[in-house]
């Protein structure tokens, strides 16, 4: 189990790192990645922050912390700038907050961030055919969020993933204790969207490959 959309207290998450991955070692999980909201006001401060916990808590937690950020309702224009500079400043995991149903977010972030060649696309809301299709040919990671409101366009995301073989992962979108999956609630949250169980197991499969296999 594992988790690569979460937040902690450097943006409008309600726990410290530290707790954090505490709170998710006790579900099982095998990782989990801090991706605090960003712009450019505080990218350089976010990351750095989260690579010292990372260091740290790595050292004994059988859970590995990693160092990620989301970038939000960053005009599309600007998407792939900020991109290129989370990995320079040490991102291992760069999400992109889509276009979800419950947030005015500018029309084109989904595009652009697929051209930029984010890692994972965060709940890209009624995302188009053409864009998933791309989001196949780049490798770009589609969400189905566990999280309430951005979940509402799951089903769409997972049909047109299934029709064009993008990739898929699960996240929780997590900012509070209670807001974290069991691995069973997750498993049900790819159900929902109309997977079926083998699909949610080689969603997993693929996840891990790319974002946890050894480089």
């Amino acid at each position: 189990m594992f988790d690569f959309h979460c937040h902690s207290i450097f943006s409008d998450g309600e726990l410290i790192p530290a707790e954090l991955l505490r709170r998710v070692r006790v579900l099982g999980y095998e990782a989990v990645a801090i991706t605090d909201h960003a712009d450019h006001s505080n990218i350089d401060f976010i990351i750095p922050r989260i690579i010292a916990a990372a260091r740290a808590l790595n050292q004994l937690s059988e859970t590995r912390l990693i160092p990620g950020i989301e970038l939000t309702h960053v005009p599309p224009p600007m998407i792939p700038e900020l991109v290129q500079r989370a990995r320079l400043l040490g991102a291992e995991i760069v999400v992109v907050h889509g276009e979800t149903l419950v947030e005015p977010v500018a029309p084109g972030t989904n595009l652009a961030a697929i051209k930029a060649g984010a890692d994972i696309l965060a709940h890209p809301g009624l995302i188009s055919p053409e864009e998933v299709k791309l989001a196949a040919e780049k490798g770009v990671f589609l969400e189905l969020s566990g999280r309430k409101g951005h979940c509402l366009s799951n089903g769409h995301v997972a049909s047109l993933a299934r029709k064009f073989e993008a990739p898929l992962v699960i996240n929780s979108d997590g900012h509070a204790p209670g807001d974290f999956l069991s691995a069973e609630l997750a498993f049900r949250v790819g159900l929902g969207a109309g997977l079926s169980p083998e699909e949610v197991k080689r969603l997993y499969e693929k996840a891990r490959e790319r974002f946890l296999s050894p480089a």
